[in-house]
């Protein structure tokens, strides 16, 4: 059937996607069963632990209204961990741990969670068992003191009393604990403000009765460590990215030998706590890596010798080996797959998906499959995408058109996307658009040399690349040059403010929890990212006059396109107020602009009708602005400014 692009009828609903559409992430095992953390939109978003037993039967470990998420550092990570048949796991109401026995057999787990802390001012993540002295170690920060910065230091939990105590202190961020087999030496990684965990950070060791002694074993401004790591023989791992890419390290008693020196990232960006990206076998290591956006997955052998293990994901988010069996457990997806707990034996090779985030069986000629791309971009560089042509298998458009191309923008900035199926991309291409998924210059997994392209040029190299990006695909009559969008979420949400403030390429906007005002952002944000804006644009308030440059807020005279904006009302690491005055500035020069507040949404949306609202008025926002009609039934916005001549 013909038809107009952005028109097109599509199987692939907000109803459906927010029906479908769970996260799941961080498996583990524990004697005979398989473990796994799953968000659910429709249950508000709510972090649950789900155990599968060997029978294949799965239930919940923690019931409702437990919601496993910490917030150190707001994103937190690594908010539960085991020892034995024990879970410990932080809940997010009160930010407290509690404890909870489970069962490998099919009898009912029936005893409530246990509260083991009991600290109103104290959050707890990233903590490792210590058996030895019955306590965990796990990293604490606290909010008791009104009005500072909070402070952060490795702290111990009393098993049986709950008591916490003070490990070691001093500087503004810890991460990573482990401690070594024979439980006599404990690694963990620190670091400073004005650093970022991926601009350098310290690698410290210590004995674990007596940290006040503790040894600077590698790291520095300019080098990241993370992910200190034991091998069964007591040996100190580490990752650091002091060749230009983060490379897997071993340390020797006054040296470190690096075991697969190579131009990929075996690290990753610690925005989270809990990264793993390697782990020991008797005979060798296996680890994950990042070569050219692609994730792979390996065998380093004692020997040296190494190899790539054959696995169907494109994209992997972490990984865990059930140390009596020859099960690997994945966390990934693929162009075809979405992301799933998946378990690879590693002698038949043969691949089980045990929990797919959706279960939806969809003709795969709805399915854009994304192309990745290098191109062109300003200062004789290059920058790197996704594109996603318009897919379905039941339209076709117009001889001679081109389709509306919305360039999509990861946050961070120092993040990166992948090409993992991802049902609200194909929202977009099923309908009619295409889509360009923009690793800008800054991204992560393209070496660090990639990575500090975007020091001091936040909202110079990232706006150029989407500009950039756009017009390749215009050249090549992928794109209509009069239906181009942009948009992004956070640190992306800014891009897309600066590049419709400050160039004219694009037509339209959506920003999703986005910086308008960096001044604002440089006085209000939370602690882990106070200090992040000195490398991304300088330090506050000397480069006062850099700052008020590159804010979209300042530069409201030159936009002059529709943008729509959704935020979170409680959001602490953009606030709203970054929303407001953009929509207020924008509604009183006339341009077309509309707000979408959710009330109980933080920074990122986790409620099942928020994100469909969300999806729904975007794309009702877009046709309203390109001049087509979507074939979905949306309730409609009320666009200020908004005059029929769009």
């Amino acid at each position: 059937m013909q038809a107009d692009y952005g028109s097109w009828t599509s199987p692939i609903t907000s109803d459906l996607i927010v029906a479908e559409m769970i996260g799941v992430s961080g498996p583990r095992s524990q004697g005979s069963s398989q473990y796994w953390l799953e968000s659910r939109p429709q249950e508000a978003g709510r972090n649950v632990i789900v155990q599968r037993l060997s029978n294949g039967e799965t239930r919940e470990v923690t019931p409702a209204p437990f919601n496993v998420r910490t917030r150190v550092h707001e994103y937190g990570g690594a908010a539960w961990w085991m020892h034995a048949q024990h879970i410990y796991f932080v809940n997010f109401d009160d930010q407290q741990i509690y404890s909870l026995l489970t069962t490998d057999d099919e009898s009912e787990v029936t005893a409530a969670p246990q509260k083991l802390t009991d600290a109103d001012n104290l959050r707890f993540a990233n903590g490792i068992m210590d058996t030895h002295q019955q306590r965990m170690i796990c990293v604490v920060e606290d909010h008791s003191q009104t009005g500072q910065e909070p402070q952060n230091y490795l702290g111990a939990v009393d098993l049986a009393s709950g008591a916490v105590t003070a490990l070691h202190q001093g500087h503004d961020f810890y991460a990573a604990p482990a401690l070594s087999p024979n439980g006599k030496k404990l690694a963990w990684i620190t670091w400073d403000h004005p650093a970022m965990p991926w601009d350098g950070t310290q690698l410290w060791q210590a004995s674990a009765t007596d940290l006040a002694a503790a040894t600077e074993i590698t790291g520095g401004p300019k080098e990241s460590v993370q992910q200190p790591r034991y091998d069964g023989d007591g040996n100190l791992h580490y990752i650091s990215d002091r060749s230009g890419w983060w490379n897997l390290y071993r340390q020797d008693e006054d040296s470190s030998t690096c075991l697969w020196p190579m131009e990929a990232e075996f690290g990753v960006p610690q925005w989270a706590f809990g990264s793993c990206t390697y782990q020991f076998q008797p005979e060798g290591i296996v680890c994950l890596y990042s070569s050219h956006g692609e994730s792979n997955l390996a065998r380093l052998n004692i020997d040296g010798s190494h190899h790539v293990i054959s696995q169907p994901c494109t994209q992997i988010s972490s990984f865990y080996i059930d140390a009596h069996t020859s099960t690997c457990l994945l966390a990934g997806a693929s162009p075809t797959q979405f992301n799933a707990i998946i378990a690879l034996d590693f002698e038949s090779g043969a691949t089980t998906i045990i929990k797919s985030s959706c279960d939806l069986a969809l003709d795969t000629g709805y399915y854009a499959v994304p192309q990745a791309i290098t191109y062109p971009t300003a200062d004789d560089d290059v920058a790197h995408a996704f594109y996603y042509p318009p897919t379905n298998k039941d339209f076709e458009a117009p001889a001679g058109s081109a389709p509306p191309l919305i360039v999509e923008l990861h946050g961070g900035p120092t993040s990166a996307t992948h090409s993992g199926l991802s049902l609200s991309k194909q929202y977009w291409t099923s309908r009619g658009f295409a889509v360009l998924d923009v690793n800008y210059r800054g991204s992560t997994g393209y070496g660090r040399a990639y990575r500090e392209k975007l020091r001091h040029q936040w909202g110079v190299a990232d706006v150029d690349d989407t500009v950039y990006g756009a017009r390749h695909l215009v050249e090549q009559r992928l794109a209509d040059p009069a239906q181009l969008a942009i948009k992004g979420g956070s640190a992306g949400g800014y891009t897309t403010l600066a590049a419709l403030a400050l160039r004219d390429t694009f037509k339209a906007g959506a920003s999703y929890y986005g910086i308008g005002d960096l001044e604002a952002l440089a006085r209000d944000t939370h602690k882990f990212e106070s200090r992040y804006l000195d490398s991304m644009i300088g330090q506050y308030p000397q480069e006062i006059a850099v700052y008020k440059a590159r804010s979209p807020i300042n530069h409201i005279d030159k936009l002059s396109c529709p943008v729509i904006f959704f935020q979170g009302l409680e959001d602490k690491v953009v606030l709203p107020n970054q929303a407001e005055q953009m929509v207020e500035a924008l509604s009183r020069k006339g341009i077309p602009v509309a707000y979408v507040p959710f009330e109980g949404e933080q920074h990122g949306f986790r409620k099942s009708e928020n994100i469909k609202r969300a999806l729904d008025l975007e794309l009702y926002f877009y046709g309203k602005v390109f001049g087509f009609t979507p074939a979905d039934v949306i309730t409609p916005i009320d666009i200020i400014n908004l005059k029929s001549s769009i």
